[in-house]
């Protein structure tokens, strides 16, 4: 389905953007993963991915960083020569309530969760508009739209997200470019490993499928969007939770 298709997934390494690079890989694709500290892991999924019999170059990079994604991106497409799928995945949680939460907590979550999109977006739009074809995937969230309480920060990111998602699409569409978005809602990642098991009950409760879901579920999504089969579709947000945010 993705044969000789180039995808590069920031935050790729564990959870969702690892079960999104092996699934790429698995159709064919070779993957870039960005990852921000964990060079273990990043490692033992492109390891994973070369078993598969497909390429697979991790580079460390913070995406909050203009220059960092700059030069990443330079380097894929020098180790490959194009990139056909971006998936934005790289995000990080620092918790509170609005009345406690703090400049530098509000700031490092919009930074790695939204700028960090729109550096990549940026820095690959020439490239992508030039060979008029990709595909630009954006992981956001069911807080993104409908807020949580304790997550202003993360909540306003994810928000923007969609916001950045539908501006893109409309400026990209003409080039056979799409840009679309998908928000979990409560699926069993490092970040949901650390609730205790009465929050995760209690969260449980709330989905309708009455149960949190798991990263291959937005794998699933993610290679719909990236694959030919939606080629009609821009600027849209699937919800992927259960029915959590019906």
């Amino acid at each position: 389905m993705l044969k000789n298709k180039v995808a590069v997934v920031t935050g790729g390494s564990r959870g969702i953007g690892r079960a999104i690079s092996l699934e790429f890989a698995r159709q064919g694709a070779s993957v870039a993963i960005l990852y921000a500290g964990n060079e273990q892991a990043a490692l033992e999924t492109a390891a994973q991915i070369r078993e598969m019999g497909q390429q697979a170059l991790t580079i460390r990079c913070d995406v909050a960083s203009w220059d960092e994604t700059k030069e990443s991106v330079a380097t894929i497409i020098k180790t490959f020569g194009q990139v056909d799928i971006l998936v934005n995945n790289a995000g990080i949680t620092r918790d509170g309530l609005t009345l406690s939460m703090s400049e530098e907590n509000f700031d490092a979550v919009v930074d790695t969760n939204l700028k960090g999109a729109f550096h990549m977006i940026r820095h690959l739009f020439a490239p992508m508009m030039k060979r008029r074809s990709g595909r630009i995937i954006n992981i956001s969230s069911v807080a993104g739209l409908m807020g949580n309480a304790g997550q202003i920060n993360y909540a306003s990111a994810k928000a923007g997200l969609i916001g950045m998602t539908k501006t893109v699409a409309k400026e990209l569409a003409s080039r056979g470019i799409t840009c679309n978005a998908i928000a979990p809602g409560f699926i069993e990642t490092d970040m949901t490993a650390v609730l205790s098991d009465r929050v995760k009950e209690n969260a449980e409760k709330t989905i309708p499928m009455g149960r949190m879901g798991k990263p291959e579920d937005i794998a699933a999504a993610a290679l719909f969007l990236a694959s030919d089969a939606a080629a009609y579709i821009t600027g849209e947000v699937i919800r992927v939770d259960g029915g959590l945010c019906m």
